[in-house]
């Protein structure tokens, strides 16, 4: 860290703590990849406030929680990397105007720990964030889901940061939001944001603003049935995914009325290899570190999945983890 940045973490009273060149693959499930050229580490949301006020209009910022659903290529990422697990990690019950609980998470909470949280205080509906394997943000983001539910279901409304510091709390119906995708509409994006298109992307190295939190609201229920539901979810995900080897989830879309699983399987590619990377023999759907995969390897491995279900299937899969960063120079 140079002088004019520990100025600057000391000039707006920072509380977290700033790196430089931060090994990503510490950061994500795949454990592959490059490193970030600056990463913040904020305390809380109040850090994290002052902290995008401290970021220049044309710095590429990303925000990463748990990193499940992320390959970052293996030149790395230029800009900045803001780690929200597990600092923002605020967790409640509140009530709306009508007395009505409803379930306060920021978005470096681990979506689990949210359905546990639920259960826990008699509410159901978000059984479903057991399967989840990332954070709150990122589910929000992807509009994530799993065993017949997604989570814009149950979202009530959500806190926004946006890039010069101010929060702004939105519905539901600010956001475009469908399969694996949500974009806030042009029409609520503000005089200050780029025009064009029906949604903007909140989840680029160009995003104007960033989920911070959610407010969810879920029906009452009994929280013995709750707890057994999410145990059979989690068995579930035990008995059919590869979980002892670093993955990233599923890594392709399911197509309409079709699983993406299936496909890549009709055509014989379970248990093929590129480099460390391996299209796993338990789910067809799921790419593994074997243990020295690059993130090249994977991205090699994930193009040659969609070349060879066009060829054969003629469907087009597309990703649902997102590839950032550049590739190493050869």
């Amino acid at each position: 860290m140079d002088m004019a940045e520990l100025d600057r973490i000391a000039e707006h009273g920072l509380r977290g703590e700033f790196r430089r060149n931060e090994p990503m693959r510490k950061h994500v499930s795949w454990r592959a990849g490059g490193s970030a050229d600056r990463a913040y580490f904020p305390r809380d949301l109040d850090d994290l406030v002052r902290f995008v006020r401290t970021i220049p209009n044309d710095e590429h910022v990303y925000l990463v929680g748990l990193g499940s659903n992320l390959l970052v290529r293996d030149g790395g990422l230029r800009g900045t990397v803001v780690f929200t697990h597990p600092a923002l990690n605020g967790l409640r019950v509140e009530r709306d105007a009508q007395g009505a609980p409803l379930i306060y998470a920021e978005c470096g909470v681990a979506s689990p720990k949210v359905a546990r949280f639920a259960a826990n205080h008699g509410l159901r509906g978000a059984e479903f964030l057991a399967g989840i394997p990332g954070t709150i943000g990122g589910a929000l983001v992807m509009n994530a889901g799993c065993y017949g539910s997604e989570t814009w279901n149950i979202v009530d409304s959500v806190l926004c940061l946006r890039r010069n510091g101010e929060k702004v709390k939105r519905a539901p119906s600010e956001f475009q939001v469908a399969y694996r995708h949500v974009g806030l509409r042009a029409t609520h994006a503000g005089s200050d944001l780029p025009a064009g298109g029906t949604s903007l992307p909140l989840l680029t190295p160009y995003a104007q603003e960033w989920f911070v939190a959610a407010w969810l609201r879920l029906a009452p229920g009994a929280s013995e049935e709750s707890r057994r539901v999410i145990r059979e979810l989690l068995q579930r995900r035990i008995d059919t995914q590869p979980l002892s080897q670093p993955n990233a989830g599923s890594v392709f879309r399911n197509p309409q009325g079709e699983y993406a699983a299936r496909l890549i399987e009709s055509c014989g590619m379970k248990g093929l290899s590129i480099g460390g990377a391996l299209i796993s023999p338990k789910h067809a759907n799921f790419i593994v570190n074997t243990g020295e995969a690059t993130a090249a390897d994977i991205e090699h491995l994930i193009d040659r999945i969609k070349q060879t279900v066009w060829d054969r299937c003629g469907v087009q899969l597309e990703a649902e983890v997102h590839i950032v960063g550049e590739r190493a120079q050869r």
